[in-house]
Protein backbone atom coordinates (compact mmCIF):
# COMPACT_ATOMS: atom_id res chain seq x y z
CA UNK A 1 0.00 0.00 0.00
CA UNK A 2 0.77 3.55 -0.84
CA UNK A 3 -0.18 6.50 1.38
CA UNK A 4 0.24 10.01 0.45
CA UNK A 5 -1.15 13.41 1.72
CA UNK A 6 -3.71 15.15 -0.66
CA UNK A 7 -4.49 18.16 -1.72
CA UNK A 8 -8.28 18.76 -0.91
CA UNK A 9 -9.41 18.41 -4.90
CA UNK A 10 -7.46 14.53 -4.61
CA UNK A 11 -9.52 14.06 -1.53
CA UNK A 12 -12.86 14.69 -3.07
CA UNK A 13 -12.37 12.07 -6.09
CA UNK A 14 -11.04 9.55 -3.62
CA UNK A 15 -14.37 9.47 -1.13
CA UNK A 16 -16.21 6.41 -1.66
CA UNK A 17 -20.20 6.43 -2.26
CA UNK A 18 -21.23 5.88 1.21
CA UNK A 19 -19.84 4.63 4.59
CA UNK A 20 -18.64 8.12 6.03
CA UNK A 21 -19.23 10.94 8.02
CA UNK A 22 -21.09 14.42 6.18
CA UNK A 23 -17.82 16.27 7.99
CA UNK A 24 -15.41 13.95 5.78
CA UNK A 25 -16.92 16.23 2.69
CA UNK A 26 -14.92 18.42 1.40
CA UNK A 27 -16.47 21.32 1.62
CA UNK A 28 -17.29 20.35 5.45
CA UNK A 29 -13.54 19.90 5.89
CA UNK A 30 -12.49 23.20 4.14
CA UNK A 31 -14.95 25.12 6.39
CA UNK A 32 -13.13 23.50 9.61
CA UNK A 33 -9.76 24.02 8.49
CA UNK A 34 -10.44 27.78 7.80
CA UNK A 35 -11.71 27.67 11.09
CA UNK A 36 -9.45 26.19 13.47
CA UNK A 37 -5.81 26.67 14.18
CA UNK A 38 -4.86 23.20 13.69
CA UNK A 39 -3.17 21.97 10.31
CA UNK A 40 -5.30 19.77 8.39
CA UNK A 41 -3.64 16.48 6.88
CA UNK A 42 -5.22 14.49 4.41
CA UNK A 43 -3.90 10.93 4.32
CA UNK A 44 -4.87 8.47 1.52
CA UNK A 45 -3.48 4.93 1.24
CA UNK A 46 -3.90 3.56 -2.54
CA UNK A 47 -2.84 0.09 -4.31
CA UNK A 48 -1.75 1.27 -7.53
CA UNK A 49 -4.23 3.77 -8.54
CA UNK A 50 -6.93 2.97 -6.47
CA UNK A 51 -7.96 4.32 -3.09
CA UNK A 52 -8.85 1.99 -0.67
CA UNK A 53 -8.50 4.25 2.64
CA UNK A 54 -8.28 7.85 3.93
CA UNK A 55 -8.20 9.64 6.73
CA UNK A 56 -8.25 13.69 8.10
CA UNK A 57 -6.49 14.41 11.24
CA UNK A 58 -5.94 18.05 12.31
CA UNK A 59 -1.64 18.48 13.89
CA UNK A 60 -2.16 21.21 17.13
CA UNK A 61 0.90 23.28 17.83
CA UNK A 62 1.49 24.16 21.12
CA UNK A 63 4.29 25.59 23.93
CA UNK A 64 3.39 22.00 25.92
CA UNK A 65 3.49 19.31 23.01
CA UNK A 66 1.68 18.52 19.97
CA UNK A 67 -1.92 17.10 19.42
CA UNK A 68 -2.93 14.98 16.38
CA UNK A 69 -6.92 14.87 16.31
CA UNK A 70 -9.90 13.78 14.06
CA UNK A 71 -11.90 15.58 14.77
CA UNK A 72 -10.49 18.79 16.11
CA UNK A 73 -12.18 19.70 19.26
CA UNK A 74 -14.51 22.52 20.05
CA UNK A 75 -16.14 22.58 16.57
CA UNK A 76 -19.21 20.42 17.22
CA UNK A 77 -17.89 17.24 14.72
CA UNK A 78 -19.33 14.00 16.24
CA UNK A 79 -17.02 11.91 14.26
CA UNK A 80 -14.22 12.01 11.63
CA UNK A 81 -11.71 9.23 11.90
CA UNK A 82 -10.45 6.19 8.93
CA UNK A 83 -12.77 5.65 5.93
CA UNK A 84 -11.66 2.13 4.50
CA UNK A 85 -12.20 1.11 0.98
CA UNK A 86 -10.91 -2.23 0.52
CA UNK A 87 -11.65 -3.93 -3.06
CA UNK A 88 -11.92 -7.19 -1.59
CA UNK A 89 -14.94 -8.38 0.36
CA UNK A 90 -12.29 -11.50 2.17
CA UNK A 91 -12.19 -10.75 5.96
CA UNK A 92 -8.11 -11.38 5.44
CA UNK A 93 -7.79 -8.88 3.05
CA UNK A 94 -9.75 -5.92 4.57
CA UNK A 95 -7.83 -6.52 8.01
CA UNK A 96 -4.88 -6.13 5.95
CA UNK A 97 -5.62 -3.16 4.30
CA UNK A 98 -6.75 -1.83 7.97
CA UNK A 99 -3.84 -2.75 9.77
CA UNK A 100 -1.19 -1.34 6.69
CA UNK A 101 -3.17 1.70 6.32
CA UNK A 102 -3.15 2.51 10.68
CA UNK A 103 0.39 1.66 10.69
CA UNK A 104 1.55 3.62 7.44
CA UNK A 105 -0.44 6.75 8.35
CA UNK A 106 0.77 6.64 12.04
CA UNK A 107 4.59 6.35 11.04
CA UNK A 108 3.66 9.69 8.61
CA UNK A 109 2.17 11.28 11.42
CA UNK A 110 5.39 10.48 14.09
CA UNK A 111 7.70 11.14 11.50
CA UNK A 112 6.13 14.68 10.95
CA UNK A 113 5.69 15.33 14.80
CA UNK A 114 9.65 13.97 15.23
CA UNK A 115 10.91 16.29 12.14
CA UNK A 116 9.01 19.03 14.24
CA UNK A 117 10.54 18.51 17.32
CA UNK A 118 14.46 18.45 16.11
CA UNK A 119 14.12 21.19 13.98
CA UNK A 120 12.30 23.53 16.27
CA UNK A 121 15.71 22.99 18.53
CA UNK A 122 17.84 24.96 16.01
CA UNK A 123 14.85 27.02 15.34
CA UNK A 124 14.10 26.30 11.96
CA UNK A 125 10.20 25.82 10.21
CA UNK A 126 9.22 22.24 9.35
CA UNK A 127 8.82 20.94 6.19
CA UNK A 128 6.99 17.78 4.82
CA UNK A 129 9.42 15.31 6.20
CA UNK A 130 10.85 12.84 3.81
CA UNK A 131 11.88 9.95 5.48
CA UNK A 132 9.96 7.63 7.77
CA UNK A 133 10.13 6.68 11.84
CA UNK A 134 9.18 3.09 12.98
CA UNK A 135 5.59 4.56 14.73
CA UNK A 136 4.08 7.82 16.25
CA UNK A 137 5.88 7.92 19.84
CA UNK A 138 2.14 7.58 22.01
CA UNK A 139 4.22 7.22 24.91
CA UNK A 140 6.11 10.50 24.62
CA UNK A 141 4.61 13.62 26.94
CA UNK A 142 4.77 15.83 23.29
CA UNK A 143 2.37 14.15 21.91
CA UNK A 144 -1.81 13.51 22.14
CA UNK A 145 -3.64 11.31 19.86
CA UNK A 146 -7.06 11.69 20.07
CA UNK A 147 -9.49 9.80 17.24
CA UNK A 148 -13.37 9.95 17.56
CA UNK A 149 -13.91 7.16 14.73
CA UNK A 150 -16.74 7.12 11.50
CA UNK A 151 -19.41 4.92 13.26
CA UNK A 152 -18.74 2.60 10.03
CA UNK A 153 -15.67 1.79 10.60
CA UNK A 154 -15.59 -0.93 13.03
CA UNK A 155 -12.08 -2.73 13.54
CA UNK A 156 -9.92 0.20 15.72
CA UNK A 157 -8.09 -3.20 17.21
CA UNK A 158 -4.69 -1.61 15.09
CA UNK A 159 -4.66 1.16 16.83
CA UNK A 160 -4.69 -0.61 19.94
CA UNK A 161 -1.94 -2.93 18.89
CA UNK A 162 -0.14 0.45 19.02
CA UNK A 163 -0.15 1.01 22.34
CA UNK A 164 -3.63 3.28 21.97
CA UNK A 165 -6.31 3.11 24.25
CA UNK A 166 -9.76 2.41 22.59
CA UNK A 167 -12.71 2.55 23.83
CA UNK A 168 -16.83 2.13 22.76
CA UNK A 169 -19.21 5.15 22.19
CA UNK A 170 -22.77 5.30 21.47
CA UNK A 171 -25.02 6.91 19.31
CA UNK A 172 -28.47 6.05 17.49
CA UNK A 173 -29.36 5.51 14.17
CA UNK A 174 -33.58 5.04 13.13
CA UNK A 175 -33.20 3.40 10.23
CA UNK A 176 -35.93 4.08 7.67
CA UNK A 177 -34.45 2.42 4.23
CA UNK A 178 -38.13 1.14 2.57
CA UNK A 179 -40.33 2.15 5.65
CA UNK A 180 -43.54 4.54 5.35
CA UNK A 181 -43.75 7.51 7.54
CA UNK A 182 -47.02 5.88 9.64
CA UNK A 183 -45.10 2.43 9.89
CA UNK A 184 -42.01 5.15 11.56
CA UNK A 185 -44.24 6.49 13.75
CA UNK A 186 -45.91 3.43 14.65
CA UNK A 187 -42.24 2.32 16.32
CA UNK A 188 -42.31 5.23 18.72
CA UNK A 189 -43.02 5.48 21.94
CA UNK A 190 -46.94 5.76 22.92
CA UNK A 191 -45.76 9.19 24.89
CA UNK A 192 -43.98 10.63 21.58
CA UNK A 193 -46.84 9.75 19.55
CA UNK A 194 -48.84 11.56 21.90
CA UNK A 195 -46.90 14.61 21.77
CA UNK A 196 -46.73 14.97 18.10
CA UNK A 197 -50.37 14.72 17.77
CA UNK A 198 -50.55 17.36 20.42
CA UNK A 199 -48.04 19.96 18.60
CA UNK A 200 -49.97 18.76 15.18
CA UNK A 201 -53.68 19.89 16.77
CA UNK A 202 -52.30 23.59 17.99
CA UNK A 203 -51.44 26.60 15.63
CA UNK A 204 -47.24 25.18 15.67
CA UNK A 205 -45.89 24.97 11.85
CA UNK A 206 -42.46 23.45 10.98
CA UNK A 207 -40.99 24.26 8.09
CA UNK A 208 -37.44 24.58 6.34
CA UNK A 209 -35.80 27.68 6.37
CA UNK A 210 -32.35 29.26 5.09
CA UNK A 211 -29.56 31.18 7.02
CA UNK A 212 -31.57 33.01 8.87
CA UNK A 213 -33.51 29.78 10.43
CA UNK A 214 -29.83 28.78 11.03
CA UNK A 215 -29.43 31.39 12.89
CA UNK A 216 -32.14 31.76 15.12
CA UNK A 217 -30.81 28.01 16.17
CA UNK A 218 -27.73 29.05 16.62
CA UNK A 219 -29.24 32.00 19.11
CA UNK A 220 -31.47 29.90 21.06
CA UNK A 221 -28.37 26.50 20.97
CA UNK A 222 -26.31 29.25 22.96
CA UNK A 223 -29.13 30.71 24.99
CA UNK A 224 -29.91 27.24 26.79
CA UNK A 225 -26.03 26.59 27.18
CA UNK A 226 -25.48 29.85 28.63
CA UNK A 227 -28.50 28.77 31.05
CA UNK A 228 -26.92 25.86 32.07
CA UNK A 229 -23.90 27.56 32.95
CA UNK A 230 -22.15 25.13 30.16
CA UNK A 231 -19.52 25.95 27.84
CA UNK A 232 -20.47 26.72 24.29
CA UNK A 233 -17.63 27.23 22.02
CA UNK A 234 -19.55 27.43 18.59
CA UNK A 235 -18.72 30.41 16.90
CA UNK A 236 -21.81 32.00 14.59
CA UNK A 237 -18.93 32.80 11.71
CA UNK A 238 -18.31 28.95 11.81
CA UNK A 239 -21.75 27.59 12.34
CA UNK A 240 -22.46 30.30 9.43
CA UNK A 241 -19.89 28.92 6.80
CA UNK A 242 -20.50 25.70 7.34
CA UNK A 243 -24.19 25.93 7.00
CA UNK A 244 -23.82 27.71 3.73
CA UNK A 245 -20.76 25.44 2.21
CA UNK A 246 -23.09 22.25 2.80
CA UNK A 247 -26.84 24.04 1.85
CA UNK A 248 -24.83 24.91 -1.51
CA UNK A 249 -24.79 21.19 -1.99
CA UNK A 250 -28.45 20.26 -0.26
CA UNK A 251 -26.35 18.80 2.57
CA UNK A 252 -27.99 21.22 5.32
CA UNK A 253 -31.61 22.28 6.42
CA UNK A 254 -33.16 24.53 9.17
CA UNK A 255 -36.43 23.05 10.96
CA UNK A 256 -38.08 25.86 12.71
CA UNK A 257 -40.72 25.98 14.73
CA UNK A 258 -43.49 28.58 14.68
CA UNK A 259 -46.32 29.65 16.77
CA UNK A 260 -49.76 30.99 14.67
CA UNK A 261 -47.89 34.72 14.93
CA UNK A 262 -44.98 33.74 13.37
CA UNK A 263 -42.33 33.75 16.70
CA UNK A 264 -39.66 31.16 16.71
CA UNK A 265 -40.27 28.11 19.30
CA UNK A 266 -37.69 25.93 18.44
CA UNK A 267 -35.69 24.23 15.90
CA UNK A 268 -32.97 21.74 14.52
CA UNK A 269 -30.38 22.06 11.78
CA UNK A 270 -30.03 18.67 9.93
CA UNK A 271 -27.05 17.96 8.00
CA UNK A 272 -26.47 15.15 5.68
CA UNK A 273 -23.90 12.97 4.52
CA UNK A 274 -25.12 9.92 1.90
CA UNK A 275 -25.92 7.66 4.27
CA UNK A 276 -27.45 9.68 7.29
CA UNK A 277 -29.34 12.76 8.25
CA UNK A 278 -28.03 14.16 11.57
CA UNK A 279 -29.60 15.88 14.08
CA UNK A 280 -26.77 18.57 14.77
CA UNK A 281 -27.79 21.72 16.37
CA UNK A 282 -31.03 23.18 18.73
CA UNK A 283 -33.49 21.22 19.95
CA UNK A 284 -33.19 23.67 23.10
CA UNK A 285 -36.06 22.84 25.07
CA UNK A 286 -39.70 24.42 24.10
CA UNK A 287 -42.84 24.23 25.41
CA UNK A 288 -45.96 25.90 23.79
CA UNK A 289 -49.21 25.86 25.62
CA UNK A 290 -48.10 22.77 27.79
CA UNK A 291 -46.74 20.61 24.62
CA UNK A 292 -43.31 20.22 23.98
CA UNK A 293 -42.87 21.29 20.46
CA UNK A 294 -39.38 19.39 19.64
CA UNK A 295 -40.85 15.99 19.31
CA UNK A 296 -43.31 17.39 15.76
CA UNK A 297 -39.87 19.40 14.65
CA UNK A 298 -38.37 15.77 14.65
CA UNK A 299 -41.34 13.61 13.18
CA UNK A 300 -41.39 16.45 10.33
CA UNK A 301 -37.83 15.92 9.81
CA UNK A 302 -38.35 12.08 9.60
CA UNK A 303 -41.43 12.52 7.53
CA UNK A 304 -39.45 14.36 4.81
CA UNK A 305 -36.32 11.66 4.58
CA UNK A 306 -39.18 9.54 4.31
CA UNK A 307 -41.08 11.23 1.57
CA UNK A 308 -38.40 13.88 0.16
CA UNK A 309 -34.66 13.74 1.29
CA UNK A 310 -32.28 16.22 0.59
CA UNK A 311 -30.02 13.36 -0.48
CA UNK A 312 -31.46 10.30 -1.76
CA UNK A 313 -29.69 8.02 -0.64
CA UNK A 314 -29.84 8.83 3.01
CA UNK A 315 -31.61 5.91 4.72
CA UNK A 316 -30.56 6.63 8.28
CA UNK A 317 -31.41 9.08 10.92
CA UNK A 318 -28.65 9.77 13.83
CA UNK A 319 -30.31 10.94 16.74
CA UNK A 320 -27.22 11.40 18.45
CA UNK A 321 -27.31 12.23 22.32
CA UNK A 322 -26.74 8.16 23.60
CA UNK A 323 -23.50 9.12 25.89
CA UNK A 324 -25.32 11.36 28.26
CA UNK A 325 -27.95 10.02 30.67
CA UNK A 326 -30.49 12.45 30.86
CA UNK A 327 -30.53 12.65 26.73
CA UNK A 328 -31.19 8.61 26.26
CA UNK A 329 -34.75 8.74 28.02
CA UNK A 330 -36.05 11.01 25.62
CA UNK A 331 -34.22 9.52 22.41
CA UNK A 332 -34.90 5.87 23.25
CA UNK A 333 -38.75 6.50 23.02
CA UNK A 334 -37.78 6.63 19.03
CA UNK A 335 -37.41 3.20 18.66
CA UNK A 336 -33.71 3.65 17.26
CA UNK A 337 -30.89 1.19 17.08
CA UNK A 338 -28.41 1.88 19.57
CA UNK A 339 -24.60 2.01 17.55
CA UNK A 340 -21.36 1.86 18.47
CA UNK A 341 -18.28 3.91 17.21
CA UNK A 342 -14.46 4.17 18.52
CA UNK A 343 -12.67 6.76 20.52
CA UNK A 344 -8.86 6.13 20.23
CA UNK A 345 -6.22 8.28 22.35
CA UNK A 346 -3.31 8.42 24.35
CA UNK A 347 -3.17 6.19 27.35
CA UNK A 348 -1.79 7.46 30.96
CA UNK A 349 -3.07 10.08 33.78
CA UNK A 350 -0.75 12.77 31.64
CA UNK A 351 -2.81 12.17 28.57
CA UNK A 352 -5.46 13.15 30.88
CA UNK A 353 -4.32 16.72 31.70
CA UNK A 354 -2.79 16.95 28.12
CA UNK A 355 -6.44 16.66 27.15
CA UNK A 356 -7.30 19.50 29.10
CA UNK A 357 -4.38 21.58 27.92
CA UNK A 358 -6.10 21.13 24.44
CA UNK A 359 -9.09 21.30 25.32
CA UNK A 360 -10.18 18.24 24.03
CA UNK A 361 -12.84 17.25 26.83
CA UNK A 362 -15.61 18.37 24.49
Amino acid sequence: MRVEQLELSEWESALPSDGYEVFHRPEALEVVADHTDAEMKLFGGFKGQQPIALLPVFVQRKSVGTAVTSPPPSLGIPRLGPILMPTSPKRRKQEKVNNEFTEKVLQQVGTDLDLDRRLAEVGVESPMAEKVVDRLDVDSRLTLFRMECNAAYGDPRPYSWGNLQVEPNFTYFLDLEGREAEEVKKSFSKSLRREIGDAEDLDVTVETEGLSGAREIYRATQRRFAEQDEPFGLTWEYVRDLFEALSAEDRARAYVARDGGGEYLSGITALYSNDHAYFWQGGAKAIYEGTAVNSFIHWRLIEDLVEDPPVESVTKYDLMGANTERLCRYKAKFGADLVPYYVVESPGAAMNVAKRAYKLVQ
